[in-house]
């Protein structure tokens, strides 16, 4: 059976029941393949713009027999993924400017019916500000830890309603745990030393200080 590392796990837990899935920058092919025969999901296509990795998965599914369950495509992006095909994405694996590119790029992503977990390796910040300028709302936001690194995973949905928040939005988001002291001490001394640049980080500061 297949193990998720910590930080899928956390994506797996937000897809949502009997969805259909499309996992972006699928890799192995982990992710659509665990929740098939975990009996979470109903069908996922898993796409990747690179044919090693896409191959990989190719080899998963058919060592789990999935080919019925699951449509593996070459795709950068969301570009050759039909909406119809799919009620959940998961964007994982990339950094947080590609994230917000990939949706951007998406014809048909500002539509309240789809559900999107994200898990930005860098930056969540731009992609947090990206959704709120967009008309996304977040809801879940959390921090993982998988040995000695840390990782945002949050999911959003399209609401229309654009926002503006205080730049300090934009790097605790929704998050409701900070039990993680560690990261968010270093999040803070990336920011002091960014600060001695000349750029202000005041009031992100301030508020990551309060939680510390």
């Amino acid at each position: 059976m297949i193990k998720l590392t910590n930080r899928l796990s956390a994506v797996a837990e937000l897809v949502r029941e009997n969805a259909s899935l499309a996992d972006v920058g699928c890799d192995h092919g982990y992710l659509p393949a665990y929740l098939i025969l975990n009996g979470r999901i109903k069908s996922a296509v898993a796409g990747d713009i690179n044919e090693g990795p896409l191959n990989s998965c190719i080899q998963l599914v058919a060592e789990y027999a999935l080919e019925d369950k699951i449509k593996c495509i070459l795709s950068n992006g969301l570009q050759n993924i039909d909406e119809k095909d799919c009620s959940d994405i998961t964007i994982c694996g990339m950094g947080g400017e590609l994230i917000a590119q990939i949706i951007n790029e998406c014809v048909w992503a500002k539509n309240s019916e789809k559900h999107f977990i994200l898990n930005p390796m860098t930056h969540p910040e731009i992609l947090r500000k990206y959704l709120c300028d967009n008309g996304f709302e977040i809801h879940n936001d959390i921090i993982v830890k998988e040995g000695r690194h840390y990782y945002s995973v949050l999911d959003a949905y399209y609401t229309g309603n654009i926002k503006s928040y205080p730049q300090s939005h934009y790097y605790l988001g929704n998050i409701k745990n900070f039990e993680y002291k560690e990261y968010f001490n270093h999040l803070l001394n990336y920011l002091e030393n960014k600060s001695k640049g000349g750029e202000d980080f005041t009031d992100v500061i301030s508020a990551i200080k309060e939680k510390l």
